[in-house]
């Protein structure tokens, strides 16, 4: 087998698709969710506490000196990232949760009512003494 025929047939397989459409989907929905989070979730959170930008949060922890940039450590930014990770659990969460409420549950598995007769071989009920086709005595 060839390796490009080899590669055409494990691309094409459906968990392979599957998997790089979650993947592509995901991270658009990661953009809309982080979007949400920046722009729509954190100004009033910063109005409510005092007009604050979170994004801003963070400790100098050496200035910038001639061309070196400031090393600074963004734990506000860090604060979005985590609100970012828990919209986005909760999302999947509750889709997840919702896909196996729509799955169908298996019938619970029905108790047999008839028995093959041993002689001829045709269903009798399990409860017979005698087969009702060849006479048989059970």
């Amino acid at each position: 087998m060839s390796m490009v025929k080899e590669f055409k047939e494990f691309a094409m397989r459906g968990n392979v698709l599957d998997l790089a459409i979650g993947i592509i989907i995901g991270a658009a929905f990661g953009k809309v969710v982080s979007s949400m989070v920046n722009d729509v979730l954190m100004p009033p959170i910063g109005v409510l506490i005092g007009g604050v930008d979170f994004s801003s949060f963070g400790w100098t922890l050496k200035e910038a000196v001639d061309k070196n940039p400031a090393a600074i450590l963004k734990y506000g930014v860090f604060l979005n990232h985590i609100i970012d990770f828990t919209i986005v659990a909760f999302a999947v969460f509750l889709i997840v949760k919702t896909v196996n409420r729509m799955q169908q549950k298996p019938a619970p598995a029905v108790a047999p009512t008839t028995k093959k007769c041993p002689e001829c071989m045709m269903d009798i009920p399990l409860e017979a003494k005698r087969c009702g086709h060849c006479t048989t005595k059970l």
